[in-house]
């Protein structure tokens, strides 16, 4: 059975990616720089944002969206919040406790908090813009709003037996919020973004209740399987005037493998001895591909938080450098 934590942060996240769906059709890229005065209200570059917002938000368009935003918000997570305190949590109660569990997992368990966080606050920056919040307090408002839904359920792990609340969650969630909000602040885009790529591993076999037996718990569970990315507008760092195609990004990667238990003992008796991979390789950011689907507009934002399958090059401490031709 899957994690709350990571049960929370993969439910946190659809909520909102399903709200920015349900909204109008974002614009994939930056908007083209005019002589017109554009209002503080209008959104910044590089965010997909609905095509009618590139117009001044209206007193009634704000009134409309901005009660729509914050009630389904408030509605979603309270649910959330509820199912889980009545389902997860429902066995015996201790005292408020924490755990370290940084020397677990490689470290990628934190690594998905950051992704998580991140793109969170992402989607919650662009649906207050959306909803004709200005620029600057969406993106404090909105920031924080990654740390603020996975914060609380530290409180349940904290009086969990079996688990205990994590400074190290706790600050994982704040530099993927943090991380974001500084992009906007000082590029007033996202340059840098955090990605996530997945592949089955034989692991999962050998420990289903803990890796996950199908594919979906395997995707949360098996960090094996799991890679962090941090993909880079290579374009937006060059002089103005250069030929960079802004879609093609410089990518560097993270994972591990043969992590079955956190036990090196219990590892070592079924022949394995975890070792973390780095990886360079190349990416392909999906809102700067053109089209005037409106669907597909929002399905390329929805995706932008994936890593692309790509020829890739890998170093681990076990086997030295790698060549993958095609890695995901």
């Amino acid at each position: 059975m899957p994690s709350p934590r990571l049960v929370l942060r993969s439910s946190l996240f659809v909520g909102l990616l399903s709200g920015l769906f349900a909204g109008p059709a974002s614009a994939q890229v930056p908007r083209a720089t005019s002589k017109a005065v554009v209002p503080e209200s209008t959104t910044s570059i590089d965010f997909p944002v609905p095509a009618d917002s590139l117009q001044p938000a209206t007193p009634s368009r704000i009134n409309q969206r901005l009660p729509l935003l914050a009630g389904g918000l408030v509605v979603s997570y309270s649910s959330l919040m509820y199912l889980l305190s009545e389902s997860w949590y429902t066995g015996e109660k201790s005292r408020f406790h924490w755990f370290n569990d940084l020397p677990q997992w490689k470290q990628l368990d934190k690594a998905g908090h950051v992704w998580g966080a991140f793109h969170e606050s992402r989607g919650a920056v662009d649906m207050l813009r959306w909803a004709g919040v200005p620029d600057h307090r969406s993106i404090w408002y909105g920031g924080f709003v990654g740390f603020l839904l996975q914060a609380p359920i530290e409180l349940f792990d904290g009086r969990d037996p079996e688990y205990g609340a994590s400074a190290t969650d706790l600050a994982a969630n704040f530099l993927g919020s943090a991380g974001l909000i500084g992009q906007q602040l000082a590029w007033n885009e996202v340059r840098i973004m955090p990605k996530l790529s997945f592949r089955t591993t034989r692991y999962a076999d050998l420990r289903p209740n803990v890796l996950g037996r199908s594919l979906g718990e395997q995707f949360l569970k098996d960090y094996n399987g799991q890679t962090y990315w941090l993909a880079t507008d290579v374009g937006a760092f060059l002089p103005a005037g250069n030929r960079w195609p802004r879609w093609l990004q410089s990518a560097v990667g993270y994972g591990a493998q043969q992590m079955v238990f956190n036990d090196p003992n219990r590892n070592a008796a079924l022949g394995l001895r975890s070792y973390r991979q780095f990886y360079l390789s190349l990416d392909v950011d999906l809102r700067r591909i053109p089209t005037r689907s409106k669907v597909l507009k929002k399905v390329f934002y929805a995706l932008s938080i994936f890593h692309l399958p790509a020829p890739a090059l890998e170093w681990n401490p076990r086997h030295g450098f790698r060549a993958h031709g095609l890695y995901w």
